[in-house]
This record gives structure tokens, sequence and C-alpha cells, in this order.
């Protein structure tokens, strides 16, 4: 039987404001990425996601980004890899203290936003985010876009990977995700992102916005938090692959 993880990004609210429905799809992901605090999430916010993370079984990442609340952490910034790398050390141990505070244990990085995406694309940035990780605790796993800068960085410095796939973005046919600001890029239809997912999964194969098939492993598969459609598009992919015989689980776990 073949197996994927279903991650989806959480704790996005900050202060006063809340965004994305966490209780309502906590229990049916298997991999929570927790916002640190620079795009979004504060200290009251990640304690209660990593609280609601392990009342739902569901293994802890975290999910650092660009400092940019006011863009989300997608705006693209001009930082070295020495930022990169210290930004990194600093977010991760935000949501490793609290989850050791609530006697659990980070289990994975997951970069947000345009981080994930320049770390995609820039070896520079990729291994500074990879050495970070590594440096922080050697046993958490990075989860990157697959076949990506990062993903190559992180095998040559040891650190475990996870390659990860997109149930609601749209790819370019160089394997990169179609820019939010072009048509197409966000897939809204839950019935046919869950098709997509479980093509990749069984194929290995996805469709580029171009109409050029791309090869392409899936370890993991994203669902963003912050849609409106992400609660739709998480049950629709536990349904897909259960029809599919895909389990789902999260990377190291037994089910």
């Amino acid at each position: 039987m073949r197996r994927i993880d279903l991650n989806c990004d959480m704790g996005e609210g900050f202060g006063a404001y809340s965004l994305g429905q966490d209780e309502a799809i906590m229990r049916h992901i298997s991999s929570a990425n927790i916002a640190c605090g620079f795009h979004a999430g504060d200290p009251g916010t990640i304690r209660s996601t990593v609280k609601l993370a392990i009342d739902c079984g569901t293994s802890i990442g975290a999910h650092p980004g660009l400092p940019d609340l006011a863009g989300f952490g997608r705006r693209r910034m001009d930082i070295s890899p020495r930022e990169a790398y210290e930004m990194t050390v600093y977010q991760i141990g935000a949501v490793q203290a609290f989850a050791r505070s609530e006697g659990a244990s980070l289990a994975h990085v997951k970069p947000h936003g345009a981080l994930y995406n320049m770390a995609a694309q820039d070896e520079s940035l990729a291994e500074a985010i990879a050495e970070a990780v590594y440096k922080v605790d050697g046993s958490l796993l990075l989860y990157g876009l697959a076949g990506s800068a990062l993903i190559r960085a992180a095998e040559r410095i040891g650190v475990r990977v996870v390659q990860e796939v997109f149930a609601d973005r749209s790819y370019e046919s160089d394997g990169s995700l179609t820019g939010r600001s072009l048509p197409g890029a966000v897939i809204h239809d839950s019935e046919a992102a869950a098709v997509r997912v479980v093509d990749m999964v069984l194929s290995g194969e996805v469709m580029s916005r171009q109409g050029t098939p791309l090869a392409i492993q899936a370890d993991t598969v994203c669902v963003h938090g912050d849609t409106p459609d992400a609660y739709k598009h998480v049950i629709a992919l536990r349904s897909a692959l259960a029809a599919a015989n895909i389990e789902v689980g999260a990377p190291g776990s037994r089910m």
C-alpha cells in the first residue's frame, strides 16, 4: 500500500486576528506546519496550535518565514545566506520550545511562502536553511519543493528530506510553482485538486501550466491553511486517497 503525508500550514493568526480553520482541519491531517511569528503567529497562537496538534495526534513542524507580517511572508526580500540561517534558527527555536514545554517534540521544518520559493531556486539560501536545521537538531526532517535546490542542499548536508507537492497550486514547466499573480495559480476545485494529487502519487508526474508532464516525487502533499477552500480540499483529499488505497501518515510514523 502506498503512503503519503498530508500537511497544512497552521497557527497563521496573530493577536486578535484568527486565520484559517485550524480546529476543523487539524484532525484530518498528519503534519502541521506552525507559523513561528515572522510572517504570522505569536507566542499565544504558537502555544495553542501546538496543544491542538498534540490533542489531534498530528506531527508538529516549524514554519519559518520572512519577517513580513503585512505581506504574510509572500513578498520576496533581498536577504543574505547568513540572515536566512539566523532567522531559521530563531524561528525553529520558538516552536521547538513550546513543543517541549507541552511534553512533545518538533518533527520537521518547512519554510514558508517567499522564503520557500527563494530557497527552491537559490543554492546559497538553500544551504543556509538546511544548515540551520541540521545544527539545531540533526534528526529534524526538512520539507521542500520536490526536486528543488533546497532538497539537493539538505541531502548534501545530511538532513533528511521530505519532497513536497501541492494540492492547490499549479506548476510551471521548470518545476517551480506558478506565481500567485498569474491566472490558474491557485486551484479552488477540491475534487480536481484531489484527482491531481492521487495522480501525482501513483504516476510520479504532474502536468505543468504549459501542458508539459513533469516527473515529481510526492512524499508529502500540502494544503494551504489560509485559503477558504482548505477544509474542503483536505476532506476531498482524504476521500480520494482512501479510494485509491493510499494511506495518510506523517513521515516515519506507523499507521
